[in-house]
């Protein structure tokens, strides 16, 4: 199989893209700059230069193949105004151009990668891919993004005939991530956050691999215009930081950080936030984290493509190990 790949660099698409080539597939990955691509190059991938502003490189990329993944994406929770345009030119706008250059190159398959966050806060209430945004309040301007991003492909799905499968991953942790979640881990066990933030955080947590496995999963077994929630483990702040600590033989302090501290501070967002490790905007970080769950099951997936994924604790340890933050 020869398949189009967008987000290759990534944390996730790094784990396609290997899968993809372990099994013997051909993969063409969008890159920005395919001198700095020197692992996909290793693999044997194909780099095409361009970006998810260039409907032409996407065009030419998906030239011959026989399936496409979109996973590119700006990921971060309380980025500045500024940057905002930046997160909609990729999440939404990038979105449409792939999926629209592939409708127009007849590809047979795509699966884009959309999120649990496209779901917004579910208030407690564990929800499944039947689940709608109601589309009238966001927590963070990412999850305005991946919603917006999420009705496009939806929509292309049920009026275009876009030949689609949707993956929603929860929040994605493993080695070397680098994200916001997993720099809260690295932080708490480092002795560095002393307290717990927002420990009433709700989360579907799940191993970067689980998900890179689902993600071909969903290629494979997938049924065209449908969607798979990409789960692990249903959990909060609190629960996931203290397993963490239990695995990795520390002992912190499992009291929580007064939210009241952190929206008093929030003014001062741009300086304190860079000094204390946590994003500019604080006011989105508050709305995004304060008393919001993203909790969604993923029945469906195990039922229908054969997904699998493993339980925290084993996940973490294998994170730690990997990392060296632990030994075997």
């Amino acid at each position: 199989m020869k398949v189009f790949l967008t987000g290759a660099t990534g944390f996730i698409g790094a784990r396609v893209a290997a899968r993809l080539r372990e099994r013997g597939d051909q993969v063409v990955a969008l890159v920005r700059t395919p001198e700095q691509a020197g692992k996909l190059a290793d693999l044997g991938c194909e780099l095409l230069r361009g970006t998810l502003a260039d409907p032409e490189a996407i065009r030419a990329g998906l030239e011959g193949c026989d399936a496409a993944i979109h996973g590119a994406a700006m990921y971060e929770i309380g980025i500045p105004g500024s940057q905002r345009p930046a997160m909609y030119e990729a999440n939404v706008l990038g979105t449409e151009h792939v999926l629209r250059a592939a409708l127009g190159a007849k590809t047979p398959r795509l699966v884009y990668v959309s999120t649990v966050a496209a779901f917004g806060n579910t208030e407690s209430r564990v929800v499944d891919e039947s689940y709608r945004h109601p589309g009238t309040s966001f927590t963070s301007y990412y999850e305005e993004t991946k919603y917006r991003a999420h009705q496009i492909a939806r929509r292309m799905i049920d009026e275009e005939d876009l030949p689609a499968i949707i993956v929603q991953p929860g929040a994605v942790y493993g080695p070397g991530d680098q994200s916001q979640l997993g720099n809260l881990i690295d932080q708490y066990l480092s002795g560095k956050l002393p307290l717990i933030p927002f420990p009433g955080l709700g989360l579907t947590v799940v191993h970067v691999d689980d998900v890179a496995d689902g993600i071909l999963l969903a290629l494979d077994n997938g049924r065209l215009g449908e969607a798979y929630v990409l789960g692990g483990t249903i959990t909060t702040n609190r629960e996931m930081l203290q397993s963490a600590a239990r695995i990795a033989g520390e002992e912190r302090s499992t009291r929580a950080m007064p939210t009241l501290a952190f929206k008093a501070i929030a003014p001062l967002g741009p300086v304190v936030g860079p000094l204390a490790g946590l994003p500019p905007n604080l006011a989105e970080l508050i709305s995004s984290s304060d008393g919001v769950t993203f909790w969604a099951k993923h029945d469906k997936a195990i039922a229908e493509i054969g997904y699998s994924p493993r339980g925290l604790d084993s996940t973490l340890k294998d994170t730690f190990l990997a990392d060296g933050r632990i030994s075997a």
